[in-house]
């Protein structure tokens, strides 16, 4: 049997279907970094899943991009990073990309923090500019510089800016507006999705306050000073850093001179971030009342779905309070 021939208005109506097809074509994003990742999904939630270029566990500081990762980073058709303050590897990398990049630290509108002041600023491209910078309120217990040390000089950007839910809003804002321009047919539902994001923003925040209210004045002490942003919000407040290379064991002068901090402190925590512990950890609190504890500024165990950033702010409330609320 022959097979029958397709009329020239069936034609016509698959030519249409496939047009159609192509013009919702899903917008593929990509972030550099599981933080952005997170308010990307909530604002392509049910359109689209944003991607993360580095892996779990990566250092956005040094990560070398693989094959695979140069083509993602030309073709996507939107790209969101920090900024150079914290990728130093993607300038360079997106010196050929021809699509949209938009580095988030230069949004206007941003709320963005320098280590050694106490409060952050609103900047509107103008983070560059000179500020008279204190010294920073935490005494800095440097054992050996650190890999993110080139990013915590005095006066430099604190680039951890996804811990503040304002800054959140900021680039959720910047996220729906690119999209809708670049898929106008879901234009109103990148609207909805960026208010159900501020909606829940709005019931968790209050939460928050009155979940860490009460453990502000606890000591502790961090391995990496990532959290400002969020201490800032929330009234909490760090009272060392310990510095310390991965594999680089400091000498015993420096181990002591931490211990006595730890010894002045009295009862306190000492927080380090997955995937991995410091070695000093367990010597540097062998015999004080000190508790390990983690506090994960990358969101590794939240979801990538709507409520993904809430979903961090709570976990890292909750290794907040897990310790310092046993003090």
């Amino acid at each position: 049997m022959l097979p029958r021939l397709l009329s020239p208005f069936s034609l016509l109506f698959s030519f249409l279907l496939l047009a159609v097809g192509t013009a919702q074509a899903e917008v593929r994003v990509l972030t550099s970094i599981k933080p952005l990742q997170l308010i990307a999904a909530a604002v392509q939630d049910g359109v689209g899943e944003p991607e993360a270029l580095l892996p779990p566990g990566a250092s956005p500081h040094h990560y070398a991009l693989r094959p695979s990762d140069m083509r993602r980073v030309q073709e996507v058709d939107l790209l969101y990073w920090i900024g150079p303050d914290m990728e130093s590897f993607m300038p360079r990398v997106l010196a050929t990309r021809e699509k949209p990049s938009v580095a988030v630290q230069s949004l206007p509108g941003m709320t963005l923090r320098h280590f050694g002041e106490e409060h952050g600023h609103d900047h509107d491209h103008d983070h560059d500019h000179d500020h008279d910078h204190g010294g920073h309120e935490a005494e800095q217990a440097q054992a050996a510089p650190d890999e993110h040390d080139h990013d915590h000089r005095p006066g430099s950007l604190d680039a951890h800016l996804w811990l503040s839910s304002a800054n959140a809003r900021v680039i959720a804002a910047r996220m729906a507006a690119d999209l809708a321009e670049a898929d106008p047919a879901n234009a109103a539902r990148y609207q909805a999705n960026l208010a159900a994001f501020g909606k829940r923003l709005d019931a968790l925040e209050p939460r928050l306050q009155a979940q860490l209210a009460p453990l502000a004045g606890k000591p502790y002490f961090v391995f990496h000073e990532a959290f400002d942003y969020f201490e800032a919000t929330y009234g909490l407040k760090h009272v060392g850093v310990f510095s310390v290379a991965g594999e680089v064991q400091p000498g015993a002068r420096h181990v002591a001179a931490m211990r006595e901090r730890l010894q002045e402190a009295g009862p306190s925590c000492v927080f380090s971030e997955p995937p991995l512990r410091p070695r000093l950890a367990e010597t540097l609190t062998a015999g004080l009342p000190t508790t390990l504890a983690e506090l994960d500024a990358m969101g590794s165990a939240a979801p990538v779905d709507a409520g993904g950033y809430q979903a961090m702010l709570q976990t890292l409330a909750d290794g907040f309070s897990g310790c310092l609320g046993k003090l």
